[in-house]
Protein backbone atom coordinates (compact mmCIF):
# COMPACT_ATOMS: atom_id res chain seq x y z
CA UNK A 1 0.00 0.00 0.00
CA UNK A 2 1.18 3.44 -0.92
CA UNK A 3 1.23 5.79 2.13
CA UNK A 4 0.94 9.57 1.03
CA UNK A 5 0.74 12.63 3.31
CA UNK A 6 -1.42 15.51 2.15
CA UNK A 7 -0.88 19.40 3.26
CA UNK A 8 -2.58 18.99 6.54
CA UNK A 9 -1.03 16.80 9.16
CA UNK A 10 -3.05 13.48 9.89
CA UNK A 11 -4.73 13.84 6.51
CA UNK A 12 -3.35 10.75 4.35
CA UNK A 13 -3.71 9.51 0.97
CA UNK A 14 -3.77 5.81 0.93
CA UNK A 15 -3.51 3.49 -2.47
CA UNK A 16 -3.87 -0.09 -2.13
CA UNK A 17 -2.27 -2.32 -4.45
CA UNK A 18 -4.40 -3.77 -7.31
CA UNK A 19 -3.43 -7.01 -8.83
CA UNK A 20 -4.82 -7.45 -12.77
CA UNK A 21 -5.42 -9.56 -14.96
CA UNK A 22 -7.76 -9.61 -18.63
CA UNK A 23 -10.43 -10.79 -15.83
CA UNK A 24 -10.28 -7.51 -13.88
CA UNK A 25 -8.46 -6.88 -10.45
CA UNK A 26 -8.22 -7.45 -7.04
CA UNK A 27 -7.37 -5.08 -4.13
CA UNK A 28 -7.31 -5.14 -0.67
CA UNK A 29 -8.50 -2.16 0.34
CA UNK A 30 -7.90 -2.12 3.91
CA UNK A 31 -5.75 -4.34 6.30
CA UNK A 32 -4.72 -3.13 9.71
CA UNK A 33 -1.51 -4.53 9.41
CA UNK A 34 -0.17 -3.22 6.78
CA UNK A 35 -0.87 -0.12 8.33
CA UNK A 36 1.01 -0.48 11.26
CA UNK A 37 3.81 -2.20 9.69
CA UNK A 38 3.99 0.88 8.00
CA UNK A 39 3.65 3.38 10.67
CA UNK A 40 0.04 3.88 10.69
CA UNK A 41 -2.12 3.72 12.99
CA UNK A 42 -5.57 4.40 12.67
CA UNK A 43 -8.75 4.01 14.85
CA UNK A 44 -11.05 0.76 15.24
CA UNK A 45 -13.76 1.54 12.61
CA UNK A 46 -17.35 0.42 13.81
CA UNK A 47 -19.60 1.52 10.54
CA UNK A 48 -19.00 1.47 6.53
CA UNK A 49 -21.48 3.61 4.95
CA UNK A 50 -22.16 3.65 1.10
CA UNK A 51 -23.73 5.89 -1.32
CA UNK A 52 -25.24 6.82 -5.01
CA UNK A 53 -24.57 9.91 -6.47
CA UNK A 54 -26.62 9.81 -9.62
CA UNK A 55 -25.47 13.51 -11.08
CA UNK A 56 -22.28 14.98 -11.82
CA UNK A 57 -21.75 17.99 -9.64
CA UNK A 58 -23.80 16.81 -6.55
CA UNK A 59 -22.23 18.26 -3.49
CA UNK A 60 -22.45 16.23 0.28
CA UNK A 61 -20.89 18.43 2.79
CA UNK A 62 -18.86 20.07 4.92
CA UNK A 63 -20.22 17.40 7.57
CA UNK A 64 -18.83 16.46 10.57
CA UNK A 65 -20.17 14.81 14.16
CA UNK A 66 -19.55 16.79 16.97
CA UNK A 67 -17.57 14.75 20.27
CA UNK A 68 -18.21 12.45 21.95
CA UNK A 69 -19.37 10.99 18.91
CA UNK A 70 -16.76 12.82 16.46
CA UNK A 71 -15.94 10.70 13.38
CA UNK A 72 -12.63 9.94 10.95
CA UNK A 73 -13.32 8.67 7.88
CA UNK A 74 -11.78 6.76 5.84
CA UNK A 75 -13.07 7.63 2.39
CA UNK A 76 -13.33 5.67 -1.53
CA UNK A 77 -14.87 5.65 -4.46
CA UNK A 78 -16.45 2.48 -5.39
CA UNK A 79 -17.77 3.75 -9.45
CA UNK A 80 -17.14 6.91 -10.85
CA UNK A 81 -14.84 9.72 -10.08
CA UNK A 82 -15.02 12.79 -7.28
CA UNK A 83 -13.37 15.54 -5.40
CA UNK A 84 -13.02 14.73 -1.68
CA UNK A 85 -12.09 17.86 0.92
CA UNK A 86 -10.73 17.60 4.25
CA UNK A 87 -11.10 21.04 6.09
CA UNK A 88 -9.17 21.41 9.11
CA UNK A 89 -12.18 22.12 12.06
CA UNK A 90 -9.87 21.82 15.36
CA UNK A 91 -9.69 25.49 17.14
CA UNK A 92 -6.03 26.09 18.04
CA UNK A 93 -4.59 23.94 15.22
CA UNK A 94 -1.96 25.71 12.94
CA UNK A 95 -3.74 24.61 9.82
CA UNK A 96 -7.34 25.15 11.38
CA UNK A 97 -9.39 26.29 7.88
CA UNK A 98 -7.24 25.29 5.42
CA UNK A 99 -8.37 22.61 3.13
CA UNK A 100 -6.99 19.74 0.89
CA UNK A 101 -8.94 18.26 -2.26
CA UNK A 102 -8.15 14.82 -3.51
CA UNK A 103 -9.32 13.28 -6.30
CA UNK A 104 -10.68 9.74 -5.44
CA UNK A 105 -12.22 7.30 -8.63
CA UNK A 106 -12.65 4.18 -9.43
CA UNK A 107 -9.90 3.93 -11.81
CA UNK A 108 -7.03 5.20 -9.32
CA UNK A 109 -8.13 3.32 -6.49
CA UNK A 110 -6.78 6.05 -3.97
CA UNK A 111 -8.75 6.40 -0.75
CA UNK A 112 -8.41 9.38 1.70
CA UNK A 113 -7.77 9.31 5.53
CA UNK A 114 -9.97 12.27 7.13
CA UNK A 115 -9.60 12.26 10.99
CA UNK A 116 -11.85 13.19 13.53
CA UNK A 117 -11.96 16.95 14.29
CA UNK A 118 -12.12 17.95 10.43
CA UNK A 119 -14.91 18.81 8.18
CA UNK A 120 -15.60 16.42 5.16
CA UNK A 121 -17.29 16.66 1.99
CA UNK A 122 -16.88 15.79 -1.52
CA UNK A 123 -18.38 16.99 -5.35
CA UNK A 124 -19.48 14.17 -7.82
CA UNK A 125 -17.09 14.71 -11.26
CA UNK A 126 -18.88 11.36 -12.87
CA UNK A 127 -22.86 10.33 -13.26
CA UNK A 128 -23.65 7.57 -10.78
CA UNK A 129 -21.02 7.68 -8.59
CA UNK A 130 -20.57 5.81 -5.87
CA UNK A 131 -18.70 6.37 -2.58
CA UNK A 132 -17.64 4.30 0.20
CA UNK A 133 -16.09 4.99 3.91
CA UNK A 134 -15.41 3.57 6.90
CA UNK A 135 -16.45 5.66 10.10
CA UNK A 136 -14.68 4.93 13.54
CA UNK A 137 -18.23 6.05 15.24
CA UNK A 138 -21.68 5.20 15.04
CA UNK A 139 -23.96 7.95 13.64
CA UNK A 140 -25.57 9.73 15.88
CA UNK A 141 -28.56 12.58 14.91
CA UNK A 142 -27.72 14.86 18.09
CA UNK A 143 -24.45 14.97 17.08
CA UNK A 144 -24.80 15.80 13.54
CA UNK A 145 -23.66 19.16 11.60
CA UNK A 146 -22.53 20.87 8.63
CA UNK A 147 -21.02 24.12 7.53
CA UNK A 148 -21.45 25.63 4.14
CA UNK A 149 -19.59 24.00 1.15
CA UNK A 150 -18.38 27.78 -0.38
CA UNK A 151 -17.42 29.33 2.81
CA UNK A 152 -13.59 27.62 3.36
CA UNK A 153 -11.97 28.93 0.02
CA UNK A 154 -12.10 25.13 -1.35
CA UNK A 155 -11.82 25.24 -5.37
CA UNK A 156 -14.74 22.47 -6.16
CA UNK A 157 -14.55 22.47 -9.52
CA UNK A 158 -18.65 23.41 -9.66
CA UNK A 159 -20.38 26.47 -9.64
CA UNK A 160 -24.10 25.46 -9.16
CA UNK A 161 -23.94 21.90 -7.63
CA UNK A 162 -26.54 19.83 -6.86
CA UNK A 163 -27.10 20.68 -3.01
CA UNK A 164 -29.53 18.71 -0.10
CA UNK A 165 -31.69 21.46 2.29
CA UNK A 166 -28.92 20.50 5.00
CA UNK A 167 -26.28 21.76 2.70
CA UNK A 168 -27.64 24.71 1.19
CA UNK A 169 -28.71 26.26 5.24
CA UNK A 170 -25.70 25.55 6.71
CA UNK A 171 -23.72 27.87 8.55
CA UNK A 172 -20.87 29.89 6.88
CA UNK A 173 -17.58 28.91 8.24
CA UNK A 174 -16.98 32.55 10.02
CA UNK A 175 -19.91 31.88 11.24
CA UNK A 176 -19.67 28.79 13.18
CA UNK A 177 -18.47 27.55 16.75
CA UNK A 178 -16.14 24.82 16.09
CA UNK A 179 -16.67 21.85 18.80
CA UNK A 180 -13.24 20.51 18.10
CA UNK A 181 -10.41 21.44 19.88
CA UNK A 182 -6.65 21.05 18.56
CA UNK A 183 -5.03 19.27 21.94
CA UNK A 184 -8.07 16.90 22.21
CA UNK A 185 -7.51 16.00 18.47
CA UNK A 186 -4.17 15.64 17.66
Amino acid sequence: MQIDPTSLPGVLILTPARHGDDRGFFSESWNRRTLREAGVELPEFVQDNHSLSRQTGTLRGLHYQAPPHAQGKLVRCGRGSLLDVAVDARRGSPTYGKWVGVELSFENGRQLWVPAGFLHGFVTREPDTEIVYKCTDHYDRASDGAVRWDTVGADWGVDLPFLSDKDRDAPAFDQWESPFDYKDFQ
